[in-house]
């Protein structure tokens, strides 16, 4: 890619240093920021082994950090930067964030060969489930 500037390579390199912190915990060296405009409004690096959670992952944290600063759930117009190829939890996070842009460093030659092995089965109770949530909405409008 092409596409970068001298403002992504600053912000890469936090990233990195962030990675860092990860790795004199124990953790797997990955770190991520949030940034709106110029300015930093979140941080985080992994953290699932420290936080006994599974979706500690440096994107989750710094969407975290950064949600809480702005004091918004939604992170329109916001770049991600983080040091690892994200996997599809953290995309997913970054989709409903409305983050708009994500650069990253590694790719993740793992990635295609985590897709899940849970075995999902849907439709139980679908009718309930799926009045629930209209009615919710329908509510909001």
């Amino acid at each position: 890619m092409t596409g970068w500037n001298s403002a992504d390579e600053r912000f890469m390199k936090r990233a990195l240093e962030l990675a860092c912190k990860a790795a004199g915990e124990g953790e797997v060296p990955v770190g991520a920021l949030v940034v709106l405009g110029e300015e930093v409004v979140g941080e985080g690096w992994n953290r699932p082994i420290a936080a006994c959670d599974p979706t500690a992952h440096a994107e989750i944290q710094a969407i975290r950090a950064a949600s809480s600063s702005i004091r918004n759930y939604r992170l329109t117009g916001a770049t991600l930067y983080v040091t690892l190829e994200p996997c599809d939890m953290c995309l997913g996070a970054m989709f409903h964030a409305r983050v708009a842009r994500v650069v990253y460093g590694a790719t993740d030659p793992k990635k295609q060969l985590l897709k899940s092995q849970v075995k999902a089965e849907g439709g139980l109770l679908a009718a309930e489930c799926g009045a629930l949530l209209s009615a919710f909405f329908a509510a909001r409008r």
